[in-house]
């Protein structure tokens, strides 16, 4: 049941965003207007969606940014917002092509802070050769807004059709990073705690040039693509296994998490699984080519790739992510992502 009032929790990417988009939103669109031309959209509630254009498939993404700090280490907002929804292509299979911003800012903003947002942006939408075609800008009084939010939208294009999450027993999970990384550090900025701890750094980056032609090149064996945003790890094996007939257990020493990311979540009591990581990519891939695939990720350049555990299906847990300990016991994984308010 929906909440009577919105409340951060509804923000921090967990079930309860999923709740309100589903059955806020979604759930009022007509079946047959939930997707069109030959494609997906909120059938599957995925990261992106698509239709058909002749032989190609082009795809689309938004997102918005509040996060506070707007510069953090590792990062700013422009920076997050344009790796961020390039991210959103590539978990899908496509090629990113296109950009359109829509930045409001709170009157008085330096433009000098502006101008280094937007040059952030900018540099990561060049480097990557993605064309910046439109947007908006728009200024509202001071104290209606705090500082500034910017929403990106992205065009990507693919000749195969797009990944939609269909994860399947005997999949092998794959991550291709150190997890946690961004969620601890906007963590320790908020509570002033970055000068005890810094060895924390966001890992905003996009994955276009490492991660993109590793999807595309196994496109067939990968079944499901997401990258772990607000909601974290936790946050999305649990929605791939939400309503469906499968298990997916993981081997916690086997989940990549530095030292220091370690250390400082495990001082806040904080599960770095259910901690935002912006340049991590989730796979469920065919145990057949999982290994490969690790390998060529680590080759692209991902070097703490590696595969953390398995789909099955198991009646007495199904609809469940299920964690092995390190000492050998087995704990439900739960959907609890940080509350913490502007984490991306």
């Amino acid at each position: 049941m929906l909440h009577r009032r919105i409340e951060l929790l509804h923000g921090a990417g967990g079930l309860e965003t999923f709740e309100i988009v589903s059955k806020l939103i979604a759930r009022r669109v007509p079946e047959g207007l939930k997707r069109t031309l030959g494609g997906r959209g909120l059938d599957v509630m995925d990261d992106g969606s698509y239709i058909k254009a002749g032989d190609k498939y082009v795809v689309f993404t938004s997102d918005s940014y509040t996060v506070n700090p707007i510069i953090f280490p590792g990062g700013d907002i422009g920076h997050l917002a344009a790796s961020g929804v390039l991210n959103d292509l590539v978990v899908m299979g496509a090629t990113p092509v296109a950009f359109l911003d829509n930045i409001v800012v709170e009157e008085g903003f330096e433009v000098d802070l502006l101008e280094k947002i937007v040059d952030s942006m900018i540099r990561v939408l060049v480097d990557n050769n993605v064309a910046v075609i439109g947007g908006d800008f728009k200024v509202m009084p001071k104290g209606s807004v705090d500082k500034i939010v910017i929403s990106g939208f992205g065009i990507g294009v693919s000749s195969y059709e797009p990944i939609v999450d269909e994860p399947a027993p005997g999949d092998k999970i794959i991550v291709t990073g150190n997890i946690a990384e961004h969620g601890s550090t906007i963590l320790a900025a908020q509570l002033g705690l970055l000068e005890e701890n810094k060895g924390l750094r966001s890992d905003s980056k996009p994955l276009v040039k490492t991660v993109l032609p590793v999807i595309q090149r196994y496109r067939r064996y990968i079944r499901a693509a997401r990258d772990a945003t607000r909601g974290g790890l936790a946050g999305v094996l649990n929605e791939w296994v939400l309503n469906k007939d499968i298990t997916i257990v993981v081997d916690r020493s086997l989940i990549p998490v530095r030292d220091e990311v370690r250390g400082f979540l495990e001082a806040m009591g904080v599960d770095p699984l259910n901690v935002a990581s912006e340049g991590v990519v989730v796979l469920s891939v065919d145990p057949s080519i999982a290994e490969e695939v690790v390998e060529e990720l680590v080759k692209a350049g991902e070097k703490d790739a590696r595969i953390i555990g398995e789909v099955t299906r198991t009646r007495d847990l199904k609809g469940r992510v299920v964690a092995r300990t390190e000492i050998g016991g087995l704990v439900v994984v739960t959907s609890n992502p940080l509350n913490l308010p502007r984490i991306c």
